[in-house]
């Protein structure tokens, strides 16, 4: 696993490197403010959280809370890695990670690059529905469209980055692989 700005940021298997980041979107009843963590390996949005709240036990909590509830097996591997920003580096969040086996990161104070997955997935956000479909009314309705986009850019989306395939596919055929490479117990057939 790589995190540094010098080079990209990849992961050799899914939970091994999480990014995290909070975004903005303005409606006609005030901010709504989206939180993402997202899979390095596969890209995958594997929590999310909108909140008309930057609070870190209500933003950034529930959507790594999701994430882990989310997860498959251990995320005593996982590094999380998140700007310096209040939320982040919060008591009620950094203990959350701890709890969870994790081991948090943040970058350097003032450079993007250094979360620079988790900054590109916010634009592409704000660019792919937030632009598109807006204006917006309320923090319900930006809650509504995420939900929306987060499904279509797990299951549908096709990302460059990974070969023209989408998260979902991705994290398919990694599991079909560590599945295939185990040697079969005695009296089991192998397909």
């Amino acid at each position: 696993m790589a995190l540094h700005s010098e080079g990209p940021v990849y992961a050799v298997s899914p939970n091994r490197l999480w990014v995290a980041d909070i975004t903005y979107v303005a409606t006609w009843a005030g901010f709504a403010y989206v939180a993402f963590v997202i899979d390095v390996f596969s890209r995958t949005i594997v929590g999310w959280n909108v909140a008309a709240t930057l609070k870190a036990d209500v933003l950034p909590l529930q959507a790594l809370n999701m994430a882990a509830f989310n997860t498959r097996g251990s995320l005593d591997d996982l590094v999380h890695h998140a700007d310096h920003s209040s939320n982040y580096l919060s008591v009620v969040y950094t203990d959350r990670i701890a709890e969870l086996g994790a081991r948090p990161s943040t970058g350097t104070v003032g450079d993007s690059y250094d979360n620079a997955l988790a900054e590109a997935v916010n634009g592409l956000y704000k660019t792919e529905l937030i632009r598109r479909r807006g204006p917006w009314r309320t923090v319900e309705q930006v809650e509504l469209a995420t939900l929306e986009y987060v499904w279509w850019w797990n299951n549908a989306r096709l990302h460059g980055e990974i070969g023209y395939r989408s998260p979902a596919e991705v994290e398919a055929t990694h599991y079909a692989e560590v599945e295939s490479a185990r040697p079969a117990l005695a009296g089991q057939e192998t397909k």
